[in-house]
């Protein structure tokens, strides 16, 4: 018998969310897990699957609260599959459609699926204790904005400091479902011209308000159903993504480094935008993630040079090869390396802006994560930097909405680089900050993402 839903999702969350008391946690992404298990599982199925693991990482701390009001006794650290299974099962009463005979029956099927039939009895009588007073329960949930928005509580201390008037506003729209957003190919299409093409096709859908690519569908699809897909009219791109390339503005002739390129789509974007660069260089230090960066070069019909390698890595080794001078000329002058025009620094982040696409970030970050990331980001700056020629244009950018993670990133460096400068940002979105420009996270429209373009000195 094949195992159902709602015992996959308990596994898959299980592994994601705080689950194990007293035990430090080590979660891993939705996005390694939950892939693997839905190319095994039947298509009609995968959306419930899916929804069953979104919808728990999103709401966890308000169906935990919930659950620990229906239990008598916590779950051992050994049952905490059976502590997952028990939010799967409240999830689907309290948010979903799903018929709550139903929801319960096959929640409580599930224990056995599991090998732990002795828990159908604690599930069932959980379940029908919530189905009777689940309007009293809820109401009996403490009111704060960590309880209600189902946000830790550090992420939302964060969030309160740096946009005291948006916060509400931005943890509501965090728990909400991201549109579907594709960005057109210009070699094949003006996006008026694609966006009738998937009218004709009965997707509906509307023009992006900033990105001059964008299109937003009503509602998401299959790219098997897009237009084109396959011979590269249009990439699944967040507006808010699709600004990047637009903002670092290459010339014919450039050199352009997109320095932390997987899975790519700045990378292609870049190149659609400017088909006469003198070089195109992608990196990624993760191999796999590489392979996308090639996969979606090959789908769009566009080149550039891929490289599995950190930038850190990448830095000193193309700082170190040998020019066309004789080797003692070498030693004196590395000026000879040819230098990049451009360069592209998307750099690892919390990923705080993108919550609504991916809720377990809000279970896998830690406060303390914060404060590393932003060193590591302001060496990142400092190894794109040397690869900058004099006169050339850095973009910053990340999918954080913290401004530890961006003004004052790029503060600290601007602070320290003498030869460094910021370009203000001429642009009618966003929210201009002390350096650069903030998107916050908009419901039914794009990701929250932070840019700040510097320029280096000529001399």
């Amino acid at each position: 018998m094949a195992i159902n839903e709602r015992a996959l999702a308990a596994q898959i969350l299980n592994d994601v969310l705080p689950l194990k008391k007293g035990q430090v946690h080590n979660g891993r992404s939705l996005s390694a897990l939950l892939p693997k298990t839905l190319t095994k599982y039947p298509d009609a199925d995968r959306p419930l699957l899916q929804e069953l693991c979104f919808g728990v990482c999103r709401w966890f701390i308000r169906l935990d609260k919930i659950a620990s009001l229906v239990t008598h006794h916590p779950f051992k650290t050994r049952d905490s599959d059976i502590h997952a299974l028990l939010l799967v099962g409240i999830y689907q009463i309290l948010y979903l459609r799903v018929p709550d005979h139903a929801a319960i029956s096959e929640t409580v099927e599930a224990t056995r699926q599991m090998d732990k039939a002795w828990a159908a009895k604690v599930i069932n009588g959980t379940l029908r204790r919530l189905q009777r007073e689940k309007n009293e329960l809820e109401q009996s949930l403490p009111d704060n904005l960590t309880v209600q928005s189902a946000h830790p509580k550090w992420l939302v201390d964060m969030i309160k400091a740096a946009w005291p008037e948006q916060a509400e506003r931005i943890v509501s729209n965090n728990n909400t479902q991201a549109p579907m957003t594709i960005r057109v190919n210009p070699r094949h299409n003006q996006r008026e011209s694609y966006l009738q093409q998937l009218k004709q096709k009965g997707i509906q859908a509307k023009l992006c308000e900033f990105s001059t690519c964008g299109i937003q569908l009503e509602k998401a699809c299959s790219v098997e159903k897009l237009p084109g897909f396959d011979q590269g009219h249009c990439f699944v791109q967040d507006e808010a993504a699709q600004l990047s390339a637009k903002l670092l503005d290459a010339q014919p002739g450039d050199r352009v480094l997109d320095a932390c390129a997987a899975p790519g789509g700045k990378t292609t974007h870049i190149a659609e935008l400017q088909p006469d660069l003198t070089a195109l260089v992608a990196l990624d230090a993760d191999e796999q993630r590489v392979t996308r960066i090639h996969e979606n070069l090959q789908r769009l019909a566009l080149t550039a040079e891929v490289h599995a390698q950190s930038l850190e890595s990448f830095t000193q080794q193309y700082l170190e090869q040998p020019t066309d001078k004789t080797a003692e000329d070498n030693i004196d002058n590395k000026n000879d390396i040819p230098l990049f025009n451009r360069i592209l620094l998307d750099a690892p982040c919390s990923a705080v802006g993108v919550i609504r696409r991916h809720p377990d970030i809000k279970w896998l970050r830690k406060r303390t994560d914060i404060n590393a990331l932003a060193e590591t980001q302001l060496l990142l700056l400092k190894n794109a930097w040397t690869l900058l020629a004099p006169g050339g244009t850095l973009l910053y950018a990340t999918c954080s909405i913290l401004p530890h993670e961006n003004e004052r990133v790029v503060h600290t460096f601007l602070a320290e680089q003498n030869d460094a400068k910021e370009q203000v940002l001429d642009v009618t979105w966003g929210q201009a900050v002390s350096v650069g420009v903030q998107l916050l996270p908009q419901k039914d429209g794009h990701d929250g993402f932070y840019y700040a373009k510097l320029l280096k000195a000529e001399n």
